[in-house]
């Protein structure tokens, strides 16, 4: 259980403190998370100034971390808790990875646009919709980890 309350408070410090180092950024960092084409993401960058980019680009490794962080705990809280005690194997196989292969796609996301924010590239149309995607996924797989960790609970307290 130790694990589970260290991966939790890892996950909460460092998400807390990239919102925060990142807050500045007008756009934020969830508009350029779901820009698809060279045209949005030129956009959302051309928004910033040079020291809204750097300040962009010298988050990427924190935020590596986070996502370590948030796909361990989603793995420890399924398998090593209590929440999920009354589903069956398969629900609790499925609960155990969502955030660990959202955190994958939050990887290739990043890498895209360490990438793709190092220079103007726009002879490249498909790796800006791979990073829209990558996002996509992980965000969908985020929420789809939140319902079902919400319906076990659910569960959990009419049984």
């Amino acid at each position: 259980m130790r694990a589970v309350w260290i991966s939790a408070l890892s996950t909460l410090a460092l998400g807390v403190g990239l919102f925060c180092y990142l807050a500045p950024l007008d756009p934020g960092v969830l508009a350029l998370q779901f820009a698809f084409t060279p045209r949005s993401f030129g956009q959302i960058v051309h928004f910033w100034s040079s020291a809204d980019l750097a300040r962009y680009r010298s988050h990427l490794p924190a935020d590596f971390a986070f996502l370590f962080a948030y796909g361990l705990f989603g793995y420890l809280l399924a398998t090593r808790t209590g929440v999920t005690a009354a589903r069956g194997p398969a629900f609790r196989r499925v609960l155990s990875w969502l955030l660990p292969v959202a955190a994958c796609f939050d990887a290739i996301e990043n890498a895209l646009h360490w990438w793709l924010t190092e220079m103007p590239r726009f002879g490249v149309a498909p790796l800006y919709a791979a990073s829209g995607a990558a996002s996509s996924l992980k965000w969908l797989l985020v929420f789809g980890f939140g319902l079902m960790l919400a319906y076990a609970a659910y569960r959990a307290e009419e049984d």
